[in-house]
């Protein structure tokens, strides 16, 4: 599009993270603007699951993360044997959701991005209802191969969007431009000692 930037239309289908099963199928349009900015994503999804069978697994998930007898934190997930513990699961799902919003922030035309490894995770006790988790992760950038570390605070209710803030450094390009106070950063009380971004 002449003084926008160029626009792709796709077409893919999608599964379900956890178990593999079709999840549907999605049209979407995606315009990469000639100025440093964001990705414009448009997206309209057909869904297998009703949302009825997507909230109570949702809850589920919920239940058995806020449930825990004492905080979540975990290292190297998955292992240097790529192997993820079935306890960690669910803080490794997290990290794929919330890590998908910094991979979209940070896309280009011709970069890209796939979470590689959880280096650590840290579970916040709130006194709220919010799931809250300090994650540092490792993202490989395609296709100059370089490891990005970013460091990322996540929150989250069922039936809530996922709330996502975060910084990111690398080797080779230095200290990297985090969330800030962006639309969709982690807002709200704090979750106690040490938990201030």
């Amino acid at each position: 599009i002449p003084e926008s930037g160029h626009k792709y239309y796709l077409q893919f289908s999608t599964e379900d993270y956890r178990t593999g099963e079709d999840a549907g199928n999605c049209l979407a349009t995606v315009l990469y603007p000639k100025k440093k900015s964001r990705p414009v994503v448009s997206i309209k999804c057909s869904h297998t699951k009703d949302k009825e069978e997507i909230q109570e697994e949702d809850n589920r998930f919920y239940q058995m993360i806020r449930h825990q007898s004492k905080p979540i934190t975990a290292n190297n997930i998955p292992d240097s044997y790529g192997n993820i513990e079935p306890a960690l699961e669910p803080v490794w799902a997290l990290a794929v959701a919330g890590s998908s919003s910094i991979m979209w922030e940070k896309s280009t035309e011709t970069l890209g991005y796939f979470l590689a490894q959880v280096k650590s995770a840290r579970q916040w006790i709130r006194k709220d209802d919010f799931i809250e988790f300090d994650y540092t992760v490792l993202l490989h950038e395609i296709p100059t191969q370089e490891i990005i570390s970013c460091h990322m605070r996540l929150t989250w209710l069922p039936g809530q969007p996922l709330k996502v803030k975060h910084f990111c450094a690398s080797q080779g390009h230095g200290a990297d431009e985090g969330s800030g106070a962006e639309s969709g950063s982690a807002a709200g009380p704090s979750a106690g000692k040490g938990a201030s971004f």
